[in-house]
């Protein structure tokens, strides 16, 4: 694939949970991490056609020809037995978009939105459409004053957020585990490059967010609360956002989880305030 074409899984084009404002929302299909508490465990693969979703759709949207899944969107009644079924994580759904398919799309949403919002999987696994699509964003006659947010993980080598920087606004960012071993065990690799991403972008006045997710029996951060405060504190006067995890479309052991409730998430919040982090938002509601 070019960097004039994306694997797509979703586009919204009006979201107002996927950053400050109204904003139309890109989600990317694939994920370099594997997290078990994943909403949506369906854009971490990539088909791979092997048609094992074919027969079981009961209302005949799949097909195979020339070796390929083949999705009739007509067909389709969104019942996601292929998601549920398929053991790649991903879904036969996902459209290969060429740049000025995306472009229009954003142009259609132009008059009622703020900005996009680039997000996954994760975005940045598909960094030279990214890139190719900031840029003309940014040169655009019409679209140019949209501002431009990336979702991500925070994964991304120094040598990949350098290029990426001067194109977009910033970058909203999940810590998903203070200890790289926790970490380890939610999404399959450590947080070292997670750590050194937000310490980046804040740097260069890049990180628009920080997002802590508070999972019951399966986060740390109150055990790590003033090493976690203090690196907080180096950031910068940013906002931390908390997220209540729910296991509403989760895969695996995580369906079993507690969901997180406000007796859950705001003593962290009680916690990061007495330690001098005063910009934290709480969920806007509970699942």
């Amino acid at each position: 694939m070019n960097n004039r074409c994306a694997l797509v899984s979703k586009i919204i084009p009006f979201s107002c949970v996927d950053g400050p404002g109204s904003r139309l929302a890109l989600f990317l299909q694939g994920c370099n991490l594997n997290c078990k508490n994943c909403h949506n465990p369906w854009t971490i693969g990539r088909c791979n056609h092997c048609a094992h979703c074919v027969p079981a759709c009961p209302h005949g949207a799949l097909s195979l020809a020339n070796g390929n899944v083949n999705w009739e969107a007509a067909a389709c009644q969104q019942c996601d037995t292929c998601l549920r079924l398929c053991p790649q994580q991903s879904t036969p759904m996902a459209l290969t978009l060429s740049l000025d398919a995306v472009l229009a799309q954003i142009q259609k949403a132009a008059m009622f939105i703020e900005g996009i919002t680039v997000s996954g999987g994760e975005a940045t696994t598909q960094l030279p459409f990214l890139i190719a699509l900031f840029t003309a964003l940014k040169t655009s006659k019409t679209l140019g004053h949209l501002t431009k947010l990336v979702d991500s993980n925070g994964m991304l080598s120094e040598t990949g957020w350098q290029k990426l920087m001067p194109l977009c606004d910033g970058a909203m960012i999940d810590l998903k585990a203070w200890d790289s071993g926790l970490h380890r065990f939610l999404t399959g690799r450590d947080n070292t490059q997670v750590k050194a991403s937000l310490r980046l972008l804040a740097e260069q006045q890049k990180l628009t967010e920080l997002r802590l997710l508070v999972i019951p029996e399966h986060c740390d951060y109150l055990q790590h609360i003033d090493a976690l405060a203090a690196f907080i504190q180096t950031l910068g006067d940013i906002p931390v956002r908390l997220n209540a995890f729910h296991a509403h479309g989760v895969y695996g052991e995580a369906k079993r989880w507690r969901s997180a409730t406000a007796q859950d998430v705001e003593p962290l919040a009680q916690a990061l305030n007495i330690r001098g982090v005063k910009k934290v938002i709480l969920p806007a509601l509970y699942l």
